[in-house]
């Protein structure tokens, strides 16, 4: 039986429109099949589609990359959060409570944006997996590793910005994503990445919300300060507050709807 669905695009960690990451999200009215909703997340070709059907106590939230369901992504939770805000579903001072993979992740309304509660990934050291620097074009300063990413310190944000990857290379590095990153060279930013995930189907991500779980505690760490201002330095750019708070990394940035369609499905 065919059903008529609210779809929204969403640039996600952007304050206007073709900038930041884009998410696509998809109102349900119950929890659909897993396999028609990464046939539809194939459609839309975006790095994630967001699927959130109603809940107790909240909302069930899965995200889906044109190949493979994710456990965790940041960019698409804060654009269903932005959804269910600018839809009126949920009122300003409701906090937006998602059931995922992850566990409870929690967005509220912050001034002009919003901030998520996300769990806090500390990587550690780890040993630098082989072809790792021929793949990304430049020597690795340090390697450490995530739950599931690795993240790759190079020596300046001048070395992040220029890098040119062998993708078909870096397929071959075990990780669900590769997080470069460097300090930051500009007094509002504390330090910059890019995010890497061919093994997912995704070259570049603009925008990732979830590298900045491993990112925070790490950068937290080295300037001994929990709160921080990043930038993701892929073409299109996106900028997140940062406060590490125990174990929870609070994640902030706003988001623009950019169009809303009904998918027939």
């Amino acid at each position: 039986m065919r059903r008529d669905l609210r779809l929204f695009q969403v640039d996600a960690f952007a304050d206007r429109p073709f900038s930041g990451n884009p998410a696509a999200v998809c109102l349900l009215d119950a929890p659909a099949e897993p396999a028609w909703m990464q046939q539809v997340a194939a459609e839309m070709n975006l790095s994630e589609t967001a699927f959130v059907s109603p809940a107790e106590d909240g909302f069930d939230l899965r995200w889906f990359t044109p190949a493979v369901e994710v456990d965790l992504c940041g960019h698409a939770t804060l654009a269903s959060a932005h959804v269910l805000f600018e839809t009126e579903t949920l009122a300003a001072a409701t906090p937006a409570r998602f059931h995922t993979r992850s566990g409870l992740l929690t967005v509220g309304r912050r001034d002009e944006g919003y901030e998520m509660d996300f769990p806090a990934d500390p990587p550690a050291p780890c040993t630098t997996p082989a072809g790792l620097a021929a793949a990304l074009g430049a020597e690795p300063v340090a390697v450490l590793q995530g739950r599931v990413d690795l993240v790759v310190r190079l020596a300046d944000a001048a070395s992040v910005r220029g890098l040119t990857p062998d993708f078909a290379a870096l397929r071959r590095i075990k990780a669900r994503g590769i997080i470069v990153t460097a300090a930051g060279d500009k007094p509002d930013c504390d330090f910059v990445s890019r995010f890497f995930g061919p093994q997912v189907g995704i070259d570049e991500d603009p925008v990732t919300g979830s590298a900045h779980c491993t990112l925070a505690p790490y950068w937290a760490a080295e300037l001994d300060r929990d709160r921080l201002n990043a930038y993701q330095v892929s073409a299109r750019g996106g900028r997140l507050s940062l406060a590490l708070d125990g174990d929870r990394v609070r994640i902030g940035g706003r988001a623009v709807t950019v169009f809303t369609g009904v998918l027939h499905a």
